[in-house]
C-alpha cells in the first residue's frame, strides 16, 4: 500500500506537491518550538542531531490523514499513512542538515520578503502586520521563533533547489519526449508544440524526483536515524 501511494504521488505530482506542503506546514510550525528547541517531550525519530517531536509528528500524520480521506480515492491503513508521514518528516531534517553542509545562508532581507509574501499574513493582498502578529498568538508562537523557523525551511528548500535545478535531460530523454508528443497528438501541428512542452517538463520532473531521491537516501547512510517506533 505505502508503494502504491508512492507511485500515485510520481503519477500525478499535484499529491506529491500537496502532501510535502501538508507536512511542511508542521514542520515550520512546530520545528525549533519542540523539535529543535530542546523542549521536553517524546521523541518519535531523530537523524543526526535533530530530533522529531511526537507533537510536530501527531500535527503532521492527522493533515494527511485528512488530505488522503478528502483527496484520494481508497482506503489508506493507519499505519501507511504513518510511515509515509515519519519518513517525510526525517527527509525534512536530512534536507536541512544538506543545507548547512551546502553552506547555505538565509539574509534578513530574504527572510522577510519569504515571509510577507505568505497569503495567511495577508490583507488585501497585502503583507499585515497585525494579521501576522495574531496568527502567530494564535499558535503560541512569537515573531522571532517564527522567524528563525522559516529561515530553516527556506534553507531546507534552497538545498533542494540546488540539487533539482542541477538535473538537465539529455537528448535521449529529449528524443524520449519527442515520441511521447507523437503518439499523443498525430500529426495536428496546432497541438504538437504545447503537448510537447509537456511531455518534457514530465520527463524532467521524474528525472529530478529521482534526483533528489538519490541525493536524500545518500546522505541519509552517513547519518544516524533513529525511529521510535512505539511512539507513532
Amino acid at each position: 500500500m505505502l508503494k502504491l501511494m508512492r507511485e500515485a504521488s510520481h503519477s500525478y505530482p499535484w499529491i506529491l506537491k500537496a502532501i510535502m506542503g501538508i507536512i511542511a506546514l508542521a514542520f515550520v510550525i512546530t520545528m525549533g518550538w519542540w523539535g529543535f528547541g530542546g523542549q521536553p517531550g517524546a521523541v518519535v525519530a531523530s537523524v543526526g542531531d535533530l530530533t522529531v517531536s511526537h507533537d510536530e509528528f501527531r500535527r503532521a500524520y492527522e493533515n494527511t490523514y485528512r488530505f488522503y480521506k478528502d483527496k484520494v480515492p481508497g482506503e489508506f491503513k493507519d499505519e501507511t499513512i504513518k510511515q509515509l508521514v515519519v519518513d517525510q518528516l526525517i527527509d525534512n531534517r536530512t534536507w536541512l542538515i544538506a543545507a548547512k553542509n551546502m553552506g547555505l545562508t538565509m539574509a534578513n532581507d530574504d527572510l522577510r520578503d519569504v515571509i510577507m509574501q505568505i497569503p495567511d499574513f495577508q490583507k488585501n493582498g497585502t503583507f499585515d502586520p497585525g494579521v501576522y502578529q495574531r496568527l502567530l498568538a494564535a499558535n503560541h508562537l512569537t515573531p522571532a521563533i517564527f522567524e528563525a523557523m522559516e529561515a530553516k525551511e527556506v534553507l531546507s528548500n534552497k538545498a533542494r533547489m540546488i540539487v533539482r535545478d542541477a538535473v538537465a535531460l539529455t537528448p535521449s530523454e529529449l528524443a524520449e519526449a519527442q515520441v511521447l508528443t507523437l503518439r499523443q497528438t498525430g500529426s495536428d501541428p496546432a497541438k504538437a508544440a504545447a503537448a510537447k512542452d509537456r511531455a518534457m517538463q514530465d520527463v524532467l520532473f521524474q528525472k529530478q524526483q529521482r534526483a533528489l531521491l538519490a541525493y536524500t537516501e545518500s546522505l541519509k547512510t552517513t547519518l544516524p536515524i533513529t525511529i521510535h517506533r512505539e511512539l507513532l
